[in-house]
């Protein structure tokens, strides 16, 4: 499996926010911290020319995984817009050579400053049937145009976020243009047996986010009714290994993903928006010298 990290990791959600750690920082940290591979994050966040992206990855040797497509929405609704802002990331992520296109469907039903419903928790049967039929076309837009692997990435607060909802999405999507990029933290905030998951679909995990989260603060959310960013606030997302799901579980089951398993890119993602810019160094340093005891 290949490790790397991205800019979740140093408390980045958004293209542009001050209390963000500024990109240039963010490269110096991550190589610093020991990765050499990367996931670039809010389209925005980092330079959207190829060139000068390539030259400030390269100068620090780092090499790009996966582009990130997030705050678009779920693609079943205005799908038009998903699929122009998509194409902007597909055609950065192709110029820079990375094969993985990572779709967060977010923001989605709560607004996670202040926690109000701004859709309901689940699709109707139209709706539904959208998603399924829109997410097979983004994904083979950005297989047959840009050469790229649609990950789409199940979420809290959007309505593919629990181990049923990711099941069905799975069952239903075509196999030849969807695969996950199987965040094991937000499954786990779910509640989700994320070994079983992935020993029950072995071809559809594409890409793996790894993280965990704090049970107590996701079971207080979860009682309290909190939007995914105010249980964020609070601390849920937590370094390994002090939360949950459990990684050599996890680990165990990727390794039978046969041949795949060498070349499986597995990105260290820890939501800490907003966070002090001194904190993320030291944690990713942590985090990878852990991920590296258990064999990644």
């Amino acid at each position: 499996m290949l490790l790397g990290s991205c800019p979740d990791s140093w408390g980045v959600w958004y293209a542009s926010d001050p209390r963000q750690t500024p990109w240039n920082r963010f490269l110096d940290e991550l190589a610093a911290a020991g990765y050499s591979r990367l996931e670039l994050g809010p389209y925005g966040y980092l330079p959207t020319d190829p060139g000068r992206l390539l030259d400030e990855t390269a100068a620090r040797g780092l090499s790009i995984v996966a582009g990130t497509v997030a705050g678009a929405g779920g693609p079943h609704k205005d799908f038009e817009f998903v699929l122009a802002e998509t194409r902007k990331v597909a055609a950065l992520t192709q110029a820079v050579g990375a094969t993985n296109l990572i779709f967060v469907p977010v923001p989605g039903y709560r607004d996670d400053v202040t926690g109000a419903y701004t859709g309901s928790p689940s699709l109707d049967s139209g709706q539904w049937q959208a998603l399924i039929d829109n997410s097979n076309a983004l994904g083979r837009i950005l297989f047959e145009e840009y050469g790229l692997f649609l990950r789409f990435h199940p979420h809290a607060d959007y309505q593919v976020e629990t181990q049923a909802q990711t099941e069905r999405f799975l069952e239903e999507t075509d196999p030849r243009y969807v695969s996950l990029c199987l965040d094991i933290g937000h499954l786990a905030y779910r509640a989700a047996d994320v070994p079983g998951l992935i020993q029950k679909y072995p071809d559809r995990v594409g890409y793996v986010h790894i993280k965990q989260m704090d049970p107590v603060i996701a079971a207080r959310a979860a009682a309290e009714d909190l939007a995914f960013g105010q249980a964020v606030a609070q601390g849920v997302s937590v370094e390994p290994p002090s939360g949950s799901p459990d990684i050599p579980a996890v680990l165990e089951a990727l390794a039978t993903l046969s041949d795949r398993a060498a070349d499986l890119v597995v990105v260290v993602e820890q939501d800490m928006y907003p966070v002090g810019f001194d904190v993320p160094l030291p944690i990713a340093r942590r985090t990878r010298q852990y991920l590296q005891s258990q064999g990644l």
